[in-house]
């Protein structure tokens, strides 16, 4: 019932959209635009050089806003396909208008074919791409209405300059809007995430962490096998409590379309079928990563907000933790403590992993890689290797080992180990 509830409530974010209201005022816009242009020419028709091509077009352009309506309803249908096409009508009444009215018309200031109409094109690319797009389109309506009267008019350069900066307004807000839209959909995700972890909290302690608690005291008080088994439970007990109170949030769709969402359908047409769908991995949070190696024996330290990074980069740092606790259980005892410790500085991510055993002996290591055993040389210092990291190894006999890796946010080959959505915000 939960869930239910929580999607339900991110089904209400999405209708919410500021967009929405935006396109049904523009629709309403464009139709109500093209009746004003169809009554200026029909008032003034008499005046017209060439009347029967300003009908043509007149013709074109009812038929078109009425058929393109559907394409106004929302971003995914308005595809940049359309825009152009719409935009290019728009161009092509702005230009016939020298040549089917009369020169003294045009001289004096008079209105283009499409008139105000054109102002829905523009203010289309302003809710679909943003303020960029917005002053694009507004700065070819500006170079058409220029070549129209031949002549930078005052009236011109007015109305040229009142749709470039509205235009830009507009699209501006349309950013915002979706900015705060896909905060408060992250923000909905985390509570929903936080209620389900809090219930499963509540019943895996109301069951199995209270079995695991018994099995673990009844067999320490029975002893043999039954002292091994109640270890296990005990261990099993710390992990399972670990990733139930951590609060571990992955890294959710909603955050990777934060940087994607807008952006990109903004820039590549929403996914629209000119087949500009884009292919980027999101971030993941490599606290989700590191937490199942937390247990009786590996404490685990990380910092309250996800750390992200992309895929690849989080899967080898975690392999790396994981060659580097293994090397803690063959060589410090299968009781030897663990500790590790993740750190989210603003240009690298740097996880420790220290433990309590005897430590490494001066030379071993390079003893080992003589041998041909490279566990640490490829399992760990390869891998950070490879992402433009470095790996640490401090170690002083008596007193433990401690493996420092290093990933910078910027890898050598130029890729930022966050991921594209991770960049953009």
């Amino acid at each position: 019932m939960g869930d239910m509830g929580d999607m339900a409530k991110r089904e209400r974010v999405v209708r919410m959209s500021v967009e929405q209201p935006l396109w049904r005022a523009l629709a309403g816009y464009r139709v109500l635009a093209m009746i004003y242009a169809v009554g200026l020419f029909a008032a003034a028709h008499d005046e017209f050089a060439r009347p029967w091509l300003a009908v043509g077009f007149f013709a074109v352009l009812v038929v078109w806003t009425l058929a393109t309506l559907p394409r106004v309803a929302g971003a995914a249908a308005c595809t940049r396909r359309f825009l152009t096409a719409d935009l290019a009508l728009a161009l092509t009444g702005i230009l016939l208008t020298p040549v089917a009215d009369a020169a003294e018309r045009v001289h004096a200031g008079g209105p283009t074919l499409p008139s105000i109409w054109t102002a829905g094109s523009v203010l289309a690319f302003a809710i679909k791409g943003g303020w960029r797009w917005a002053a694009l389109a507004s700065t070819l309506v500006a170079v058409a209405n220029l070549v129209e009267r031949g002549a930078p008019a005052r009236d011109t350069v007015h109305n040229v300059i009142l749709v470039w900066v509205a235009s830009i307004a507009i699209g501006y807000v349309v950013e915002v809007a979706r900015a705060s839209e896909r905060t408060l959909a992250r923000a909905l995700e985390i509570e929903a995430a936080t209620r389900e972890r809090e219930r499963l909290a509540r019943d895996i302690h109301d069951s199995v962490l209270q079995v695991l608690a018994m099995v673990q005291r009844r067999g320490a008080v029975i002893g043999g096998e039954a002292a091994e088994l109640g270890r296990m439970a005990g261990e099993q007990e710390v992990a399972l409590r670990t990733l139930v109170s951590g609060g571990l949030v992955p890294v959710s769709r909603a955050s990777r379309d934060t940087a994607r969402g807008v952006a990109v359908r903004a820039e590549d047409g929403d996914g629209d079928e000119d087949g500009d769908t884009p292919a980027d991995d999101g971030p993941v949070d490599l606290r989700s990563l590191l937490a199942p190696y937390a247990g009786a024996l590996v404490g685990l330290a990380e910092p309250g907000a996800p750390v992200p990074l992309a895929p690849a980069a989080a899967r080898e740092v975690a392999a790396a933790v994981g060659a580097a606790l293994d090397n803690v259980r063959r060589h410090a005892g299968e009781r030897a403590r663990a500790w590790i410790l993740v750190e989210d500085e603003p240009d690298q991510v740097i996880v420790t992993v220290r433990d309590d055993g005897p430590g490494i002996p001066e030379g071993r290591l390079a003893q080992a890689e003589g041998e041909g055993r490279l566990g640490v040389a490829l399992s760990i210092r390869g891998r950070l290797r490879d992402l433009g990291g470095s790996a640490e190894l401090i170690s002083v006999p008596g007193q433990g080992t401690e493996v420092e890796l290093k990933v910078p946010r910027q890898t050598e080959n130029g890729h930022d180990p966050r991921g594209k959505a991770e960049q953009q915000r």
